[in-house]
């Protein structure tokens, strides 16, 4: 097929529109990273751009270089590494329940003979799109005994309604004849699903899994509603909330004998946590990423 020369400009004009996009996307990120690695002397006179710069004190001028010093107060605080390694950690645990709920509450819904099937997925879908609102999920909480506690982090948004369509879609896509056959060598229903369903369904819930991952690293609205008087369970994204709104997770008079000027002595530390904060969840998405395409277009062609 020989494509015309209007047709190939139209390409071309496609990827110099991407090309754009990309970078204005990763702008931001650029500059955060050169302010991350800039002397706290050089972001407050503002002469970082897209490239680190420290400031020689006994020149007194200013030079691209990269320096440390930020970092290093991120990795010494304790509550900031204590807060990275609880979100680690509850990241995996979250997850994991979330997958597991999620396969426990599609899988069921495949078989045509569930009684009260419609209703369950009436009931579902409904959660969907009506909620109760801040407060009342808030005295819930609270009656519940879930104040300043761990799983509150974990129950309230262990599923995903839009996350169990996409699996149940996929779910309804595997052949009834792998399942009628099993049966009839006297599978019962969780044998199918281990042996047949999970390991044909690697491509969505890879997917899944990243969905919920990201959402749990990033989840910010309800620690700040549901954890107060629990600094132990603050995760990562609301303990860099406090760093940015007041500076109490790290201690600056480190920083202000290195400049005397106070107000934004802090800039650069910012810009290291939150780097700090935003790396490792960037580094699991390419592992995961061959399955991503796949996943998201389930149940999106039939036939």
């Amino acid at each position: 097929m020989i494509k015309s020369i209007r047709t190939k400009v139209g390409d071309w004009l496609v990827i110099l529109i991407c090309f754009f996009v990309i970078l204005l996307c990763i702008t931001p990120m650029l500059n955060l990273l050169a302010q991350s690695l800039s002397s706290s002397q050089a972001v407050i006179n503002s002469k970082v751009t897209f490239l680190p710069v420290i400031h020689n004190f006994e020149e007194n001028i200013y030079k691209y270089g990269i320096t440390m010093e930020s970092y290093k107060y991120v990795f010494l605080d304790p509550a900031f590494a204590r807060s990275m390694w609880w979100t680690t950690i509850l990241t995996v645990i979250c997850t994991f329940v979330s997958l597991t709920m999620t396969v426990l509450c599609a899988y069921p819904l495949t078989y045509g003979w569930l009684k009260g099937k419609g209703l369950i997925n009436t009931l579902i879908i409904f959660t969907m799109y009506f909620s109760a609102g801040t407060i009342p999920n808030y005295v819930l909480i609270k009656s519940l005994g879930l104040l300043n506690n761990p799983l509150v982090l974990i129950i309230p948004n262990c599923l995903s309604v839009f996350n169990m369509i996409i699996l149940r879609s996929f779910f309804f896509g595997v052949p009834d004849s792998l399942r009628e056959s099993a049966e009839i060598d006297g599978a019962n229903p969780f044998t199918v699903l281990v042996k047949i369903y999970l390991p044909l369904s690697a491509p969505v819930l890879a997917t899944l899994a990243l969905f919920y991952a990201v959402g749990r690293w990033n989840g910010f609205g309800d620690a700040l509603l549901y954890i107060n008087a629990a600094p132990q369970w603050v995760p990562i994204q609301l303990k860099l909330w406090q760093l940015i709104q007041n500076m109490t997770s790290i201690d600056v008079s480190t920083v202000e004998m290195v400049s005397s000027t106070v107000p934004r002595a802090s800039d650069a530390i910012k810009a290291a946590a939150i780097m700090f904060a935003t790396v490792p969840i960037l580094v699991v998405y390419p592992w995961l990423q061959r399955y991503f395409i796949a996943g998201v277009t389930i149940g999106a062609v039939k036939g």
